[in-house]
């Protein structure tokens, strides 16, 4: 509702900021939390005027002016161009280092990875896994992706030949034994200039627990 409402209203950062501090016996300094969260420049802003990153900085400011130990943060990212939200990404990493807890959701896997020292896959409302990122990526894989454009290899060859899967314009081959595959589709004429070769991630992890795609 705070997001909703008192954002759209004509409004200062700062004029929010003080009002909002109203509400608890402690506060962190407001001056802090501006520099922390890079909020100077706007403070005498109207908060309407306000990009997506910037808002949700001033989100996450407000959420630390009664010093939480524990924070919950609904898809803070969502909505926000790659760099605001690495921004923000940053913003997040500054408030754990200072001791408090963070419960995070997020449907963006690479989120999860860089900023959750714990992670719990939810399928249905229920948990399916639950680790450490790089745990429960080592308990489930042993083996690489190679990943192809869409357009090099055909989509009967690369299901037929390699057990490939397509999403996002690319031919997806789990593979482990990497050289025996590119023999194989060098063997086929299939080009190679944009093939590149990664590790197993969440969003395979999502995919191999789940057997669906990810939802936003």
């Amino acid at each position: 509702m705070f997001q909703t409402t008192a954002l759209q209203e004509f409004i200062t950062v700062r004029e929010i900021m003080l009002q909002f501090s109203r509400f608890y016996p402690d506060t962190a300094s407001l001056d802090e939390l501006a520099e922390q969260f890079a909020l100077h420049e706007f403070l005498n802003q109207d908060t309407r005027k306000l990009s997506g990153g910037q808002k949700q900085r001033l989100l996450l400011a407000m959420a630390q002016i009664n010093k939480p130990k524990i924070l919950f943060l609904d898809e803070p990212t969502t909505g926000l161009d790659p760099q605001s939200r690495r921004d923000l990404w940053q913003q997040v990493q500054r408030v754990k280092e200072r001791g408090a807890t963070i419960l995070l959701t997020t449907h963006y896997m690479e989120e999860a990875y860089e900023l959750c020292d714990e992670i719990a896959i939810m399928d249905h409302g229920r948990i399916i896994a639950h680790d450490a990122p790089d745990a429960l990526l080592a308990a489930h894989f042993d083996d690489v992706v190679v990943q192809i454009h869409a357009a090099d290899i055909p989509r009967e060859i690369g299901e037929a030949e390699f057990d490939a899967t397509y999403r996002n314009d690319s031919a997806h081959i789990v593979t482990g034994d990497v050289n025996k595959t590119i023999e194989r589709l060098l063997h086929l004429e299939i080009p190679l200039h944009r093939l590149r070769i990664r590790a197993r991630d969440l969003e395979d992890l999502f995919l191999e627990l789940t057997g669906k795609e990810l939802r936003a």
